[in-house]
């Protein structure tokens, strides 16, 4: 890892035999079909997997596609809500690799948490718990696709995708708007129009101006509390 990067940034690596990144527009017959590529939310997922505390929210900046893209179609049978199986197909992705960018920014919805706010702190166990593999385990959009993740730096090594120009996805998801994230007792789903140009992603920012916002429904925050913290005089 890049010792001059800021005290705020990792880079990684993470891997996986298979991945399944759900298209919303495939999950209303019970049936799921992967995008090519990770969300912004998968990322954050797996980057909070890694490390993460209420006092900063992850910012993914970029990733970049190292593996071709390949898809695997599975015969599954999801449990129904009324009980039993029914028989679906689930489209994954097959032999994926991305490097990733990231770096966080305090979370400034959470005074209570003002103290914890300490420069360097959360950068050096960031990196300790990425060279560990991830404080949780690690997944790529779902449980049953387990990942990998190692230190790298962003840029190195050969993608397949590094000639291959600039491709345009459309509209696609982004991400949720929690509460505790945006100081409203709200829930918005994000969409952006993703392009991959030679392999690498970059993603818009959460606040940006170009993201397409949807209101879900209203929502109270129910952040973690820091009792337990003041009791033992961490901030003290």
């Amino acid at each position: 890892m890049n010792t001059n990067s800021p005290k705020n940034t990792i880079n990684y690596e993470v891997s996986g035999r298979y991945a399944l990144f759900t298209d919303p527009l495939t999950r209303a017959g019970g049936e799921k079909c992967s995008y090519h590529f990770p969300t912004y939310e998968a990322i954050k997922g797996i980057t909070e997997s890694i490390y993460w505390k209420p006092t900063f929210t992850w910012i993914i900046d970029k990733i970049r596609v190292m593996e071709p893209i390949r898809t695997e179609a599975k015969n599954m049978k999801p449990i129904n809500l009324g009980g039993g199986n029914s028989l679906a197909t689930y489209t994954y992705l097959s032999n994926v690799r991305y490097q990733v960018s990231a770096h966080f920014e305090w979370n400034l919805f959470r005074d209570d948490l003002i103290h914890d706010r300490i420069d360097g702190k959360h950068w050096d166990v960031a990196k300790r718990m990425l060279k560990k593999g991830g404080r949780r385990d690690i997944f790529l959009g779902t449980r049953e696709c387990q990942g990998y993740v190692e230190p790298v730096e962003f840029g190195d090594g050969t993608s397949y995708h590094d000639q291959a120009g600039e491709l345009a996805y459309g509209l696609i998801f982004h991400g949720f708007d929690y509460p505790d994230t945006i100081g409203k007792p709200e829930l918005h789903g994000r969409f952006w129009n993703a392009v991959m140009k030679n392999g690498v992603i970059k993603f818009p920012r959460p606040d940006d101006n170009g993201i397409v916002r949807k209101f879900i429904r209203e929502m109270t925050a129910n952040p973690p509390q820091t009792v337990g913290l003041n009791e033992k005089g961490l901030f003290e």
